[in-house]
């Protein structure tokens, strides 16, 4: 582990630190941690910074309650910037976004990438709109028993797929399972952070169980 004392703070005492979602890899904000702030993060294993404008030290979440816990603190080969990975509690932004960079300055075509936040975006515009002709649409048209006896159906599917081994059926089928959910999701007000937090929740307890087990 690389001492405290080799990093490299600027004249200012200052070090910039770019916080990262542990599990996404999203940049979620960039700081500043001078070495007190820096040594309180390391002890409390929570993020403190120090503010710029305020001159003063600051602890993410203590008035917001979107608390920043460390899981790894990184510097860079001039140990003069930080980055310091994190299992978010809350959006990190204080407008209230996931991450303090959510405005695009440029996009090149090939950023134009699948995930299921977009999803989710596209599904949720689908339902405001509801423009004739979309399957979704329908979907939500005829309402929450026509979803889950599509994700039923879809599942039937997904089973099919799996026992007959045909590995292209699975996944197209698997793929269904997952729109259609989260059309249910939509419907019903479950965002994806809302399955993440419970699958971080599953992960962190299936690892202390797994600590157990190897001693």
């Amino acid at each position: 582990m690389l001492d405290v004392d080799k990093i490299n703070f600027d004249d200012k005492g200052l070090i910039p630190a770019i916080v990262q979602d542990y599990y996404t890899d999203e940049v979620l904000t960039l700081a500043y941690m001078n070495k007190e702030s820096l040594g309180i993060s390391i002890k409390e294993k929570r993020t403190c910074f120090f503010s710029r404008s305020r001159q003063e030290l600051w602890r993410k979440g203590e008035t917001s309650g979107n608390t920043q816990e460390i899981v790894s603190i990184t510097a860079d080969c001039d140990k003069d910037a930080l980055v310091v990975k994190v299992i978010k509690k809350g959006p990190a932004c204080h407008l209230g976004n996931e991450s303090c960079f959510s405005f695009p300055v440029y996009e090149d075509e090939r950023n134009d990438k699948f995930d299921f936040e977009n999803l989710y975006r596209l599904l949720e515009q689908r339902k405001d709109e509801m423009p004739e002709g979309s399957y979704t649409t329908y979907l939500f048209e005829k309402g929450k028993d026509k979803i889950l006896k599509k994700i039923g159906e879809e599942c039937t599917e997904v089973i099919i797929g799996a026992m007959k081994e045909d590995k292209n059926e699975t996944v197209y089928e698997i793929a269904d399972v997952c729109y259609h959910l989260m059309v249910l999701m939509v419907n019903d007000g479950i965002s994806v952070k809302d399955v993440k937090d419970e699958l971080a929740s599953r992960h962190i307890i299936d690892h202390k169980i797994k600590q157990e087990t190897m001693k």
